[in-house]
């Protein structure tokens, strides 16, 4: 297992120059059978990510680009009618692919953003009163600029809980970004990535995941931290059950992700922000940021042994 992912991430790396914690933080979402957010400004590689990701496993990947106008029927499919047996029929969106790319998310209306929500929580659709599985493995890479808020819907709080994890690629480094121009010199370097595992395998190694050790003090120690954002001052409303399995099952695949059959302290402390961050709804005027509260409630609670 570890050495599968361990070809992942360095094809992925061919990809996304100098960023090997962005990339582990993605196959986490992959590994635990989540969503990621991705939120940073254009053109750090968010898209270029997304597709070595598809590349990298094999798997069929959708790119839609979130617009005002985008309706519902545009990312899930419509029927369409059949004048000769006079019957409707299914034809499939982009939903159904393994790997798909929500760009600029939220730039759509609320109810396009919603069409997400049974999809990334059941990994399934209903259209018509029908029910339609979608892939397996399936993950969606939703993308957003935080600095650009003119024409665009906030994600409601529902939205949010969805996604395992939220990160921010940022730029890279001097030498990193020299690195980057001289791979563009003759061709895209996402042009020559090719699969290095298979869908298959990334479902034998989700199953993995959920057979990492957990210690009990470790799982006391998750649930600590999510009452903790309950009880912080500055925070309205705190992380919910599903924000604490996220973390649970976010530690498993990145002990994995390290070569460990158990998960250890540090697992659950390097997840705990990009984990739960987003989940957070804070007082008008606290001036709380969620580095900041994420950081001060991981001081206050006694790190387990």
């Amino acid at each position: 297992m570890s050495e599968s992912i361990d070809v992942l991430r360095s094809n992925l790396s061919q990809v996304l120059i100098g960023k090997d914690e962005s990339i582990d933080l993605l196959l986490v979402g992959l590994l635990s059978a989540g969503h990621v957010l991705l939120e940073d400004v254009p053109g750090v590689g968010k898209t270029t990510l997304a597709k070595g990701l598809a590349r990298s496993i094999d798997g069929s990947f959708r790119r839609i680009q979130f617009t005002p106008d985008l309706l519902p029927s545009d990312i899930l499919g419509v029927s369409i009618y059949n004048p000769e047996d006079h019957s409707f029929e299914f034809k499939q969106g982009p939903i159904f692919s393994s790997v798909v790319l929500a760009d600029e998310i939220n730039r759509a209306t609320p109810r396009t953003q919603s069409a997400l929500l049974e999809a990334m929580n059941e990994s399934q659709i209903s259209v018509d009163g029908q029910t339609f599985p979608l892939s397996n493995p399936f993950i969606v890479i939703a993308t957003q600029n935080p600095f650009e808020h003119e024409g665009t819907y906030p994600l409601p709080e529902s939205q949010l809980d969805r996604f395992t994890l939220r990160l921010a690629i940022g730029y890279p480094g001097p030498a990193d970004e020299r690195q980057v121009l001289l791979s563009h010199r003759l061709q895209e370097p996402i042009d020559q990535l090719g699969p290095v595992t298979t869908s298959d395998k990334i479902l034998a190694i989700q199953e993995k995941v959920k057979e990492v050790r957990v210690d009990d003090s470790l799982l006391d120690y998750i649930l600590q931290i999510g009452q903790a954002t309950r009880d912080f001052d500055g925070i309205e409303i705190g992380v919910s059950p599903r924000g604490c399995l996220s973390l649970y099952r976010a530690s498993q695949a990145m002990a994995l992700i390290r070569g460990r059959d158990y998960c250890v302290p540090d697992d659950v402390k390097q997840l705990a922000e990009p984990v739960l961050s987003h989940r957070l709804i804070y007082r008008r005027y606290s001036g709380v940021s969620s580095n900041h509260a994420i950081q001060e409630i991981l001081k206050t609670i006694t790190v387990p042994v």
